[in-house]
C-alpha cells in the first residue's frame, strides 16, 4: 500500500506532505505544552509557596522580578490563556492546510485519471465500462485523497500521544504503565475484532457501488425506452436492491466505528475513578496527589481522542483501501501518447496489405489494400460485419493496423503524427451525441470560439434559419438534443464537423436513422459542403452512396 501511495504522489505532493508533517509534530509539542502546563498552575493555585520551591518557577519568578506569588499566578493563567488561543489558532491552520493538501490531491487524481481516459487507445475504451470510468474519477479519487488525510491525521496523532506519554512517564511511571498495558490491550483487541470486518466491507463497497453506477447509467441512458416497456417497476426495484446493499454496508461500518470510541472512553475514565478510589482509600494526603491527577485526567481528555481517531482513520483508510488499488491501476496502464508531428494529405491515402483484429483470433480487415485520392467521394459498402466502420477507423486513426500500413503521401500515419491526422478529419456519426447546451456550445464543442466560422459552418450545414426562428446561437438543444429533430441533431452535427475546416468528411451511417426525404436535403447539404473536400462515407442506402465517385464493396475486398 505504501509503495502504490508513493507512486500516486509527486515531488512536489511529497514535500507538502514533509511540512504537513513537521506542523503536526509543532501542533503535538503545542498539544503537550498545553496539558503539562496545567500541572503546575493548579499547584500555585493550591499553594502558592511552590513559586518559591520549584527551581523552575522561581526562575521565571525572579526572571521577570514579579512583585509577588498571587500576580506570578495571575500573570501565569492569562500567559496560559493567551497560548490556549495561540494553540486553537494554529490548529485551525494545521486543519486547513490538511484539508488544502487532501482537495487538491482529490483533484490532481481526477485530473490525472481523465487524461489518462483521453490518452488511452480507442479500442480500449470501448472495453471499459462508462460506469467504471466515472466511479474512478468521481469516487475513486475522492476516497484515495481521504486516505491521504487519514494518513497525516494518524502520523499526527501518534506524534501528540508520543509526546503526552513521555510527559506521563515523567510524573509517575508506575501508573503509566499499568495505563499503558490496559489501553493497549484494549486497542489490539478492538483493532484485532473490528478492523477484520472493516476490511471485509471494504472489499464489497467497490463491488456494490460499481453496481450502483451501473444501474444509474442504464436508467438515464434508456430512460424513453424504459417508458415504452413500461419496466420502471422491475428497473427501480433493482436499483433499490443494490442500493439497500450499499446502505447496509455502510451502517455496518458507521456503527462498528462508534465501538472504539465508547471502549476506549469506558476504559480510560475507569482508570482514573480507580486510582481517585484507591488514593482516597489508602492515602492519608489525597491533596497532594490531586494535581498528578488532573494532569492524568487531562492528558487522557487528549490521548484517548486520539486513539479513537488513529482507529477511526486506520479502519477508514482499509475500508476505502481498494480505491487505492483501483486509481493506482488505472494510472499504472501506460498508453503510448500522440506526439505533435505534421503530416501533410496533398495527393492520397493509401492502405497497404493492412489487418485488423478486436481480439486477436480472426481478422475483420485481412490484408486489404486500396488508395483514395485527395477530393474523391468515396462509399464503403457491405454487409453487417464486413468491416466498414473499422476500416474507416483505421485510415482516420482511431484504430492502428496489426499488420501493414497506411501511408499519407508516402508518409506512413503513425504516433507521431496521428493526432495531427485526426484534427483534420470532420466526423458525423449516426448517432450525434449532443450535450445540455446551446447550439453554438454544440458546434464548437470546447474548441475556440469564432463566431464567422460558427456561422458559416451552421449556414452550410442548413441549420441557422432553424436558429433563428428560436434564439440564435443561445437556442439550448437539451440533454441528447431532446429539444430538436432528428434531422436539425444531424445537421447540428454536420455543423460541428465543418466547424474545424477538415480537410476529409467522413460519414458513418450518418443519415440511416432518418426518413428519406430528410436523407435527401442532408445529403444534398454535404455533397455541396464536401465539394472540394475528400468525402468518405458508410451506408446501406444507395442513394446516398448515388454521387459518389468511388464504391468499395468490402464483401469482395476482405
Amino acid at each position: 500500500m505504501l509503495k502504490k501511495l508513493n507512486f500516486l504522489l509527486s515531488r512536489k505532493e511529497k514535500r507538502s506532505l514533509l511540512l504537513l508533517l513537521v506542523m503536526s509534530l509543532f501542533l503535538s509539542i503545542i498539544e503537550t505544552v498545553g496539558i503539562g502546563a496545567i500541572m503546575p498552575f493548579i499547584s500555585m493555585a493550591t499553594y502558592p509557596d511552590l513559586v518559591n520551591e520549584n527551581v523552575y518557577l522561581n526562575y521565571v519568578y525572579d526572571l521577570f522580578q514579579i512583585d509577588s506569588k498571587q500576580s506570578f499566578i495571575i500573570y501565569f493563567g492569562l500567559f496560559l490563556i493567551g497560548f490556549y488561543v495561540f494553540r486553537a489558532l494554529y490548529t485551525v491552520i494545521h486543519g486547513y492546510m490538511l484539508n488544502r493538501f487532501t482537495q487538491n490531491k482529490h483533484f490532481t487524481l481526477a485530473n490525472k485519471l481523465l487524461s489518462s481516459y483521453t490518452n488511452m487507445p480507442y479500442i480500449v475504451f470501448v472495453n471499459k465500462n462508462s460506469a467504471s470510468l466515472s466511479k474512478a474519477i468521481l469516487t475513486e479519487s475522492t476516497q484515495l485523497s481521504a486516505i491521504f488525510k487519514n494518513v497525516l491525521t494518524i502520523a499526527s496523532e501518534i506524534l501528540v500521544i508520543i509526546i503526552l506519554y513521555i510527559l506521563l512517564m515523567v510524573v509517575d511511571m508506575k501508573m503509566t504503565i499499568v495505563l499503558t498495558i490496559l489501553l493497549g490491550l484494549k486497542t489490539l483487541f478492538l483493532k484485532h475484532t473490528i478492523t477484520k470486518r472493516i476490511k471485509k466491507q471494504g472489499v464489497r463497497r467497490e463491488y456494490i457501488q460499481n453496481k450502483f453506477y451501473r444501474k444509474i447509467n442504464e436508467f438515464v441512458g434508456n430512460f424513453k425506452v424504459i417508458k415504452f416497456i413500461s419496466n420502471q417497476d422491475s428497473l427501480l426495484q433493482s436499483f433499490i436492491r443494490s442500493g439497500v446493499e450499499y446502505k447496509k454496508i455502510h451502517l455496518i461500518i458507521d456503527t462498528l466505528k462508534i465501538i472504539p470510541r465508547t471502549a476506549l472512553e469506558a476504559t480510560g475514565l475507569s482508570i482514573i475513578i480507580g486510582a481517585v478510589v484507591y488514593i482516597v482509600a489508602f492515602r492519608s494526603d489525597p491533596s497532594t496527589i490531586i494535581p498528578i491527577i488532573s494532569m492524568y485526567a487531562l492528558a487522557l481528555y487528549r490521548i484517548l481522542p486520539a486513539i479513537t481517531r488513529i482507529i477511526d482513520n486506520y479502519n477508514e483508510a482499509i475500508f476505502y483501501s481498494p480505491s487505492i488499488d483501483i486509481v493506482h491501476r488505472e494510472l499504472s496502464q501506460a498508453y503510448e501518447p500522440d506526439l505533435n508531428g505534421v503530416i501533410g494529405f496533398n495527393k492520397s491515402i493509401r492502405v497497404e496489405n493492412v489487418s485488423f483484429t478486436y481480439d486477436k483470433k480472426i481478422n475483420v480487415i485481412n490484408n486489404l489494400s486500396l488508395t483514395i485520392n485527395k477530393g474523391d467521394k468515396v462509399a464503403f459498402v457491405g454487409s453487417s460485419g464486413s468491416g466498414k466502420s473499422t476500416i474507416v477507423d483505421l485510415i482516420c486513426g482511431i484504430y492502428k493496423p496489426n499488420s501493414g500500413r497506411i501511408l499519407i503521401d508516402n508518409q506512413e500515419l503513425n504516433s507521431s503524427n496521428i493526432a495531427f491526422w485526426r484534427g483534420g478529419i470532420g466526423y458525423i456519426p449516426q448517432s450525434i451525441y449532443l450535450f445540455d447546451g446551446t447550439i453554438a456550445q454544440n458546434v464548437t464543442f470546447g474548441r475556440e470560439y469564432n463566431e464567422i466560422k460558427l456561422i458559416k459552418a451552421l449556414k452550410q450545414a442548413s441549420i441557422y434559419s432553424f436558429m433563428l426562428e428560436k434564439d440564435g446561437l443561445d437556442t439550448m438543444v437539451g440533454e441528447g438534443g431532446i429539444q430538436v429533430s432528428g434531422g436539425q441533431k444531424q445537421r447540428i452535427g454536420i455543423a460541428r464537423a465543418l466547424y474545424g475546416n477538415p480537410e476529409i468528411l467522413v460519414l458513418d451511417e450518418a443519415t440511416s436513422a432518418l426518413d428519406s426525404a430528410t436523407e435527401k436535403e442532408i445529403m444534398d447539404e454535404i455533397y455541396k459542403a464536401s465539394k472540394d473536400k475528400t468525402l468518405i462515407i458508410i451506408a446501406h442506402r444507395l442513394s446516398t452512396i448515388e454521387r459518389c465517385d468511388v464504391k468499395i464493396d468490402l464483401n469482395e475486398a476482405v
